[in-house]
């Protein structure tokens, strides 16, 4: 009885201190946050202003943003400044993580584990580039020069500010399409000549995945489905070189005569 009460004892004693290290983790990374949001709150309107010149740079001139309540031209900045503190502070908050969930793993797990992290991280901020950079322009040009005559576009800042989430969290998740190919093939959910079978499928979802989250023009709805489909191309390549091939057994051959 002694024997199975310490080891329950030291069962707990062990659970109580992955708690505490999940804690100090978790402490870590919302310290980080906040103290590169604290640094970032004397720059939230340039931000914000950064952050809004896609649409500026489309508006007839003149043209401006508005706020309709009282307390959004402080607190609009001020998500901006905790968004843009969340996306650099990112880096330490997943080293928080993988510092937590690496000494669990094997060593082929963690070879696979911190790659996909990796990867992933840098995909989602290139996700969010090439909307800002790319997509928006034409996406507010479209509607810039839509606008019948005699109506002046003028944008809340905070459903502005909304849009922009929606469109980057959009993109940002469309350009983890190779993770998430690499990762069902490697867990064994789906095969590569599966993948590979699924390509007309998967271009018709992309195009309507493009008409769902993207304004409605054809422009912006191409630039979200073709990067898809094309991330999708590249993750079925990555997998296929990352599976180990197997050799094709000959059932026509004979087996030795064991008799003799």
């Amino acid at each position: 009885m002694s024997e199975v009460g310490g080891e329950e004892s030291a069962t707990v004693r062990e659970f109580v201190s992955h708690l505490i290290e999940l804690r100090t983790r978790l402490i870590r990374a919302v310290v980080a946050v906040f103290a590169v949001f604290v640094a970032l709150l004397p720059l939230a309107n340039h931000l914000y202003t950064w952050l809004a010149h896609p649409l500026l740079s489309k508006m007839p001139q003149g043209g401006h943003m508005i706020a309709t309540e009282v307390t959004t031209p402080f607190f609009v900045p001020m998500k901006v400044a905790g968004l843009v503190a969340f996306l650099l502070a990112l880096p330490y908050v997943l080293a928080q993580i993988w510092g937590f969930i690496a000494p669990g793993l094997y060593d082929h797990e963690k070879r696979l584990a911190f790659p996909l992290i990796v990867s992933s991280t840098l995909l989602f901020y290139i996700g969010m580039m090439f909307a800002y950079f790319a997509v928006f322009p034409f996406a507010f040009g479209f509607f810039a020069n839509t606008a019948p005559q005699g109506v002046e576009m003028m944008t809340d800042i905070d459903k502005y500010l909304s849009f922009v989430i929606t469109m980057f969290i959009a993109f940002g998740l469309a350009f983890e399409t190779p993770v998430a190919v690499v990762l069902l093939v490697k867990l064994g959910v789906i095969s590569v000549p599966q993948l590979r079978s699924a390509r007309r499928y998967v271009l018709v979802g992309a195009f309507i995945i493009g008409a769902i989250f993207t304004p409605p023009d054809a422009v912006s709805q191409t630039m979200l489905a073709v990067p898809l489909w094309l991330l999708y191309e590249v993750g079925i390549l990555v997998a296929a070189r990352m599976t180990p091939k197997t050799i094709p057994v000959d059932k026509t051959e004979k087996l030795p005569n064991l008799e003799a």
